[in-house]
């Protein structure tokens, strides 16, 4: 079927009796055959031919709005490793157990169609296309709708930055890339030169995809400081007015949030205040500060960090380098001051998919660290004033690693893909060893979660810990917005402690990073107090006889705090 050509070098035409699920490429001056470049669906892989689509679904939750973003409690999860059949339909069937856990939100890592069958999801070449060995688009859209009808919202990994190695055709249609900038995974896409409204259509029409037809609630950005874009009206900025209109038009709950990692408070702030608009960003100092203190480990980016203060900053603020301070790691002054944004405008974690991965043993925070400690980090970012995150299997203390893996067909990408890895370690991150071949199916393997791990009796309890850490989360009138505004932190160097007052004084946090037990006078705002949650309490897996039931202060009060251990205390 021949394509008329229009103005703007777009090629166009309507075909009459085309149903879902036929097959189709595109065959480009009367010779070479590709598929789609905005495919909705690869069914044979990257290399094969497009299929149609039906936008239309059989949606079952109807009157599904979304969830305010201060409400989100966020799962991140990688659908491959998830479960062992690896799929939409296997991963649908966990979220029962999400919701009962207190989990919001589910973040699925990238599945946009990517070469073979195991990615981490970050060399996707058809941006709208659901991932094939995942279950296509219909499968996709049933675990959205299933999330939606157990009240979870659905978060998105995409990625508009860069175009993934093998299968990528986008050269052949036209000035996709750019040669002015590079990335650090290859090409950088032309956001910005000659002929890049309709890179920017290409990119805005997969983000509408998603969030409309597929009623995706939110989308996290890849890696934005990436997006090199010198534009008056920056791609971000447009990417953020059409996804407002959507939302205006829907009547539904969407959101955009960024993985910066620049401490750029113009990620989030107000278009009208000269900001890009996006609703949240992810936030790696608090995981920092927490990782150093409980690990003791400093490569890398970890250097920057050192002691109580660091960790406090970034608990009271979103961030610790806030424009103040030369980070040798980046090799400049970083960031911009946070104290001003809401909580809501940061996702903190304990560790998450890179912080994992980017490890040469690929090894889980459960795996470097005592139970005590786990719960106490946990603890510290479940109660936080920021969007909680829990990576896959954090909340029974899951050891299994998580490395990084791919299944490309070409040999000479398999070993530069290899060798790269290693290099990047080394050099980048300041880990020493030999990681496991990405391309080895056995590196894959091990990373699947398997279900008789959290049935253990130290699993149970763990989960019930952080069950009940997000009831008082959810429940208690110390954790309400404006967190952040009504929050102050301080440091105690003895016992090494940072304690936390919340809500004005309606809540107190004590985290407790020492080695040995703590019995004595510590800082807390005057008044009666009565204990809530202690993480080593039995009933939780510790081991018992730790904080008093009640404390007295003025100005100071008699405590007992076991090693690595959060306690939380409400005014009574």
């Amino acid at each position: 079927m021949p394509l008329g050509k229009t103005d703007g070098g777009f090629f166009t035409g309507i075909a009459d009796n085309v149903p879902p699920g036929a097959r189709y490429v595109l065959r480009l001056d009367g010779e070479a055959e590709f598929p789609d470049p905005a495919s909705l669906s690869q069914p044979d892989g990257v290399f094969g031919p497009s299929e149609v689509v039906d936008a239309e679904f059989d949606w079952q939750a109807h009157y599904w709005l979304g969830h305010p973003l201060a409400d989100y409690v966020i799962y991140e999860l990688h659908v491959g490793t998830f479960t062992k059949e690896g799929t939409f339909d296997a991963a649908a069937r966990e979220l029962s157990r999400l919701k009962d856990l207190g989990v919001t939100a589910v973040e699925l890592m990238p599945v946009a169609q990517f070469p073979g069958a195991r990615n981490w999801g970050y060399d996707g070449v058809f941006p709208s296309a659901a991932q094939s060995t995942y279950g296509g688009p219909d499968a996709f859209r049933r675990f959205v709708d299933a999330a939606h009808r157990r009240g979870i919202a659905v978060i998105l990994d995409v990625v508009y930055n860069h175009m993934g190695p093998e299968g990528c055709r986008l050269r052949e249609f036209g000035p996709y890339f750019t040669d002015r900038f590079t990335t650090p995974w290859g090409p950088a896409l032309n956001m910005d030169g000659a002929h890049s409204d309709a890179v920017r259509a290409y990119f805005i029409q997969s983000a509408l995809w998603w969030l409309d037809d597929c009623r995706v609630d939110a989308l996290r950005l890849d890696a934005t400081s990436t997006l090199l874009d010198l534009s008056e009206r920056p791609f971000l900025t447009e990417l953020a007015e059409a996804v407002a209109d959507l939302g205006r038009r829907s009547s539904r709950l969407v959101h955009l949030i960024a993985e910066h990692l620049r401490n750029d408070a113009r990620v989030v702030r107000p278009r009208e205040l000269g900001g890009f608009g996006l609703d949240s960003q992810w936030a790696d100092d608090l995981h920092h500060g927490l990782h150093v203190l409980l690990t003791g480990e400093r490569p890398g980016p970890y250097a920057e960090f050192s002691g109580l203060p660091d960790l406090a900053k970034a608990y009271a603020e979103g961030w610790t380098f806030d424009g103040s301070r030369y980070n040798s790691w980046r090799g400049r002054t970083l960031g911009t001051p946070a104290g001003a944004l809401p909580g809501r405008r940061f996702v903190a974690y304990w560790q998450n998919h890179d912080q994992v991965g980017s490890r040469v043993d690929g090894a889980r925070a459960a795996s470097l660290v005592s139970g005590e400690a786990h719960k106490l980090a946990l603890g510290a970012v479940l109660l936080s004033p920021y969007l909680p995150m829990l990576f896959m299997g954090d909340e029974y203390g899951e050891t299994a690693p998580f490395h990084f893996f791919a299944d490309f067909a070409d040999p000479g990408l398999r070993e530069a893909v290899r060798a790269g890895r290693q290099r990047e370690l080394a050099e980048h991150f300041g880990w020493s060893g030999t990681p496991p071949d990405p391309n080895d199916p056995e590196t894959f393997a091990v990373c699947v979660l398997a279900p008789k791990r959290r049935e253990a009796p130290g699993a149970v309890r763990l989960s019930a810990f952080v069950r009940e850490a997000l009831r008082l989360r959810r429940e208690h009138a110390a954790f309400k917005e404006p967190a952040k505004e009504r929050m102050k932190v301080a440091v105690s160097e003895a016992p090494p402690a940072l304690v936390v007052s919340r809500a004005a004084g309606r809540g107190l946090l004590v985290l407790h990073f020492g080695d040995v037990p703590f019995e004595g006078e510590l800082a807390a705002p005057a008044g009666r107090w009565r204990l809530m949650l202690d993480s080593s309490a039995e009933s939780w897996g510790g081991p018992g006889g730790g904080a008093p039931a009640a404390l007295a202060s003025s100005g100071t009060a008699n405590v007992r705090l076991n090693p690595k251990s959060l306690v939380f205390y409400e005014a009574m």
